[in-house]
């Protein structure tokens, strides 16, 4: 792959107030240890956005010290995705993108919406190990 250009991340769930919201921020992160700056493009929405990222989210991610409490679900369109690179679905997803250069990956993991702690505490560390192979797909030479 041609990483000349940004490479586009999109994390999509219906709510984009779990999963997808735990994939961007260590996306982000990853991409900041990384020091790849702009050559990363990170996406994440929902089909059916909820209010707010959820409670126990926002508590097992700042034990990673990530805060999410500021961020907010977002409707994303099919545009925005059809120019990401891979998108990633949270097992949720009956996504159907018509451009031939998306990567559609689903990751089928469980909703941590209502679950308890020790539950969020394992779908996060399974997306963390996710994103961190995502990047070394695509960035096999970066510390």
């Amino acid at each position: 792959m041609d990483t000349a250009s940004p490479v586009t991340f999109g994390f999509v769930c219906v709510q984009n107030a779990g999963r997808s919201q735990i994939s961007a921020a260590f996306a982000e992160r990853e991409r900041d240890r990384r020091k790849l700056g702009d050559n990363i493009e990170i996406l994440t929405g929902g089909t059916h956005p909820a209010e707010s990222v959820h409670d126990e989210v926002i508590t097992v991610m700042r034990e990673r010290d990530i805060d999410l409490s500021n961020r907010t679900p977002r409707e994303v369109s099919t545009d925005e995705l059809e120019s990401c690179d891979v998108v990633a679905t949270m097992g949720c997803s009956t996504l159907e993108l018509d451009a031939e250069n998306v990567e559609v990956r689903d990751w089928a993991l469980d909703d941590p919406h209502g679950q308890d702690l020790d539950t969020v505490r394992e779908i996060r560390d399974d997306i963390e190990q996710r994103v961190e192979m995502l990047f070394d797909e695509f960035y096999p030479d970066e510390p």
